[in-house]
């Protein structure tokens, strides 16, 4: 698996080091799972193995009593594939993988067919993997970024990345230029940038001592206030919240630490599932790479808060929302206030407007 590109791209980005123990990813209920791209690789090293990757070639089947011969790249039996071709049409064979044959026309198996569908539709290509490190590549990175204000906090849980050390970082470079001129038409964000003279077109990322690109507070607000007003704005939610878990889960760091990517920390496991089932379509999600955009990762980041403030039809305290965006709604232990909360209390602080953060989840 190192050695395919697209595996060891997705599987470095994720913080995984070679040689050592490489993490399934979970899911928001800690249920590990295979990505697209881990997933595409096995079927494809089946593949290399029973054929060869040789479409015709056919082998006597060590199991069989009547020698029969396996066929095609997957080397499957005639009599399975003859009776796979019985089955009636794509969506039976789908339903009826979810449910069994009893219920491919139950409603039970509907949700999953769709499901299906849509995960085929956005499943990312080859193409767009390659796309995106050649893009990676050709990014301007000059010189250091001098001079903003908001210095990186002391507030990390995880591992810290060492990726995009050297050189410039531009945020026209990581964002489109819609979001650019959003930022731009922000108050607070266009009086630090015009403070800092930097100019449209050319908008240099603050570097912490160790050269890593981070976010500004008045920035990060930025990006929090323009995800809530254009997308999110009918939640009620405060920037501010946003604000204090980047800066719990990620130091407000471009590229996130350890195993969190961006800003939010979100994985991008978990900003998948959310793209996929619940329906936040507003920014493309085809790789981890997407969730070093800021505005990609706050508008996933939101979404999750959102989610988990209604957990399980239920309107959730702040502490449980802060607790389980870190360890996921099932591991929340309503008696440990003394680490994540008292963290996420002290980032809060930084900000302004502190008002209603002892209220019902409602805020959020």
């Amino acid at each position: 698996m190192w050695r395919v590109p697209e595996v060891k791209a997705e599987w470095f980005k994720a913080g995984e080091v070679k040689g050592q123990k490489v993490h399934l990813s979970r899911d928001p209920d800690g249920q590990p799972y295979l990505t697209q791209t881990e997933m595409r690789r096995m079927v494809c090293a089946i593949a290399e193995l029973e054929s060869d990757r040789q479409l015709l070639v056919m082998r006597p089947c060590p199991n069989s009593k009547d020698r029969e011969f396996t066929v095609g790249l997957m080397q499957i039996l005639p009599k399975t594939a003859h009776w796979l071709a019985r089955a009636r049409n794509e969506e039976f064979i789908v339903r009826a993988y979810k449910g069994g044959t009893k219920k491919v026309t139950h409603k039970s198996t509907l949700q999953f067919w769709k499901s299906y569908l849509l995960s085929k539709e956005n499943f990312p290509s080859r193409n767009s993997f390659d796309e995106r490190r050649s893009q990676q590549r050709n990014n301007g990175l000059l010189s250091q970024a001098q001079g903003r204000t908001g210095s990186v906090g002391s507030l990390v849980l995880l591992s810290e990345t060492s990726k995009d050390t050297s050189g410039d970082t531009y945020w026209d470079s990581k964002v489109s230029a819609e979001n650019m001129e959003d930022m731009w038409n922000h108050p607070e964000v266009r009086k630090e940038w015009i403070k800092s003279k930097e100019e449209p077109g050319k908008v240099h990322m603050a570097r912490d001592e160790r050269s890593r690109p981070y976010l500004s507070r008045v920035e990060l607000k930025g990006v929090a206030d323009i995800i809530l007003i254009k997308y999110l704005q009918a939640k009620k939610m405060k920037s501010v919240l946003l604000c204090a878990l980047s800066e719990v889960v990620s130091m407000r760091l471009l590229h996130g630490v350890g195993e969190r990517p961006g800003i939010m920390g979100i994985s991008y496991s978990t900003a998948y599932w959310i793209y996929m089932q619940l329906g936040y379509r507003a920014y493309k999600l085809e790789s981890p790479e997407d969730l070093y955009n800021p505005f990609v990762s706050m508008y996933f980041g939101a979404a999750y808060v959102t989610w988990l403030s209604e957990y399980e039809g239920r309107e959730r305290t702040p502490e449980f929302v802060v607790q389980a965006y870190s360890v996921g709604p099932q591991n929340v232990n309503p008696q440990d206030k003394s680490t994540i909360w008292l963290k996420f209390e002290e980032a809060l602080s930084s900000y302004e407007d502190k008002k209603g953060t002892n209220d019902s989840c409602s805020i959020m």
